[in-house]
Parts: structure tokens; sequence; C-alpha cells
């Protein structure tokens, strides 16, 4: 038996028949952007997420870049980051001309401490981005106390965490504008490139509409300066039948990851995830840390095992980023030398093998160095 890390082939065959339904709906209408399954996606989500408005966009990225415009980020201002995050984070910042200003991670969550980002904060400080990294949300109430102290705006970075609840709320509503990704592998993947702003401030969701759509409200009527980002009618109408499974879903990988809890917690020289109790992930990624991580990959990979390393090249090592000569955050670089993403998913299978050969490399190989 082999376990994949991800399959997405199954959530095709799960939903066929809805899925082929929204696909002939869309072709037979004639009509593929700009259009009815867009819009009624939009409402859809903005309600799921507890917001007032959504907005889609090409991409998790785009969607990132279009909130930091929408609240008139660019050069000379500086923007509060992850260390530790994916890439798109740093590079929205970078695509507007604004200054990255990365904060160290909580060893414990692995989301940004928010003990660190009061020090950093300075009269450029325009920013703050909070990721909820692997679907875990980052703290939210007390990033907003600081930027409403600081008068900054906050953009959740919410890729990973569609579903997510921070003291009962989702994210996606928690900050002032939200960024959504909708990639593939995400809890809430459509079949391509996908993304979504979501935000209560109409002013705000109208500016984002306006970038998205060259500048224009009004066909060929260009008020501001835009770019083309527009989330097409066929994935819309896709993410409309994922949308209605998402909760569904999500709680088959909170069952996983309570396996992989359970079953590893008394495994020696491992670090499992360690969710504050204020909060409900949604477990895109189930990260365990060791020291022997590159071992313990291909221990696992030649026992059929699929693993991933979300994110070995910290983005201050990243080619993109060197010329910043970012120097000074061992506790992002420890991370990155010993994390490891186990297989999780709402199509996942495994689990117990996966966990058994955990175990069996921890008593046996981990014993004896």
């Amino acid at each position: 038996m082999n376990v994949p890390f991800l399959e997405l082939k199954p959530a095709y065959l799960e939903l066929k028949d809805q899925f082929d339904a929204a696909y002939h709906r869309v072709m037979d209408s004639g009509w593929y952007l700009l259009g009815a399954e867009v819009k009624a996606f939009e409402s859809e989500y903005a309600e799921y997420c507890g917001a007032d408005h959504c907005v889609g966009v090409a991409n998790g990225l785009e969607a990132i870049k279009l909130a930091l415009l929408a609240a008139d980020v660019g050069p000379g201002d500086e923007v509060i980051v992850p260390a530790h995050t994916f890439i798109a984070t740093w590079l929205a910042v970078s695509s507007v001309g604004a200054t990255i200003v990365p904060v160290e991670p909580d060893p414990s969550t692995l989301n940004i401490d928010t003990n660190r980002i009061t020090p950093v904060i300075t009269s450029r400080t325009k920013a703050i981005i909070p990721v909820h990294l692997y679907g875990q949300p980052a703290q939210m109430d007390p990033i907003m106390e600081i930027a409403a102290e600081h008068d900054l705006v906050v953009i959740e970075d919410a890729a990973q965490a569609q579903g997510a609840t921070y003291k009962g709320r989702r994210v996606g509503s928690l900050g002032h504008m939200a960024a959504h990704s909708f990639y593939p592998g995400k809890n809430l993947g459509a079949f391509a490139d996908g993304g979504a702003v979501t935000t209560s401030d109409l002013a705000i969701a109208e500016r984002v509409r306006m970038l998205g759509n060259y500048g224009s409200r009004q066909k060929y009527h260009h008020e501001i300066v835009g770019t083309n980002s527009r989330l097409g009618e066929l994935q819309a109408a896709f993410l409309r039948v994922r949308l209605s499974v998402l909760d569904q879903w999500n709680g088959r990988r909170r069952e996983q990851a309570a396996v992989y809890t359970r079953q590893l917690a008394e495994c020696a020289n491992l670090v499992l995830p360690q969710p504050r109790s204020d909060t409900n992930p949604v477990w895109h990624l189930y990260v365990i840390q060791t020291d022997h991580r590159d071992e313990l990959q291909k221990y696992l990979a030649d026992s059929g095992i699929g693993t991933v390393i979300h994110y070995p090249i910290p983005c201050h090592r990243a080619g993109a980023y060197q010329a910043l000569g970012f120097d000074q955050f061992p506790i992002t670089e420890n991370i990155s030398k010993r994390c490891l993403s186990l297989p999780i998913g709402p199509h996942s299978i495994g689990q117990e093998m996966v966990v058994n050969t955990v175990i069996r490399f921890q008593t046996g190989n981990v014993a004896s160095v």
C-alpha cells in the first residue's frame, strides 16, 4: 500500500455529477467572465466567512497584492510579515514597492509571534499581514489591538485556512481585509488558480474590484491604474460545489489530525503541532518537527509514504531576497531544517500506516543515533 502526500482526482470523483453539472451550466451559458457564477460564489463565500463582501481575483498572490493596493500601500511604506511563511506573502509586498519587515514565529504555533510585532513598528509601518499558517489561525485579537493603537491595516493571509475559526469566528472576517487562495491543493480548491479578497468595508471591496478589472467599474471608463486579475466563471462554479462540502471535508482533516496527534504523542524526538485552545484549525497541513527530518523523510518514502517539506528555504534565504541582507531569524531557520508535512486531506487514507512507520523509525533508527 502506498500513501501519496496528496491526490486531487478523488475530489472530482466524489462530486463528479455536481462538477459536471457546473461545467455544463457555465459552458451552456456562453458567459465565461464576470457573470452569474462569480457573483453567486462571491455572495456565498462572503456569507461563509462572516464578511460583507467578497471579490474574486486571479490567485492568492494577486489577492494579497490587490488588498495592499486597496489600502494605498506602496513605496516608502513598511509591511510586517511572518518570517516563516510561503514566499507569496513576501512577493505581494515587493510587488507594490513596499518594504518587507519580517517577524519570527511563535515556536509553539509557528504563526507570527505577536509579542515581536510592536518592537519593529516605525513611522513608516502601514500594514500587518498575519498568515493563518497550515490552517491554524493566528492570534488576531492582539494583532488588531496593536493595529488600532498604531493606525495600521491588517490583511489576513487566509490562503491555507478556509473554514478555520478563531474564538468562534471564521478567518476572512477577522482583519480589515483577507486574501484567499483557491489553488487546487487548498482546503477550498478550484481546478486552476483562483483567489479572493473578503472584507466588510464596501469602499475597500469596490477598490479591489476596480483594481482587478483594469481600474474600471464601467467598461472603457478607467478611473485608476489597474490590472487584470479576475476569477473565471468556470472556476467560480466549481468552487460553489466545493464550498458546499467544505465543512464536511475539513471535518475529515480534523479526524486524521486527531489520529496523528493521539498516536504520535509518545514519540520522543518529535514535536507535534500545538494549536491554541481558542482556535479550531482546518489542518491544511499536519507539520511535525524532528532533528532527524531528512532521514525520516527517506524512511517514509522507502515505505511508500509521501511527505513534503514546507518550506525548505526560508524566504529571507531565497535568491529573490538575498540582496536585502536578512540574517537574523534563527527560529525560522530551525523550523526549515526540522519540519516535515505528513499526508492529510479529505481523501487521504493510510494514517495508521503513516503512524506505524514513523513509530518504527523512531523506536529503531533514532534510538540508535
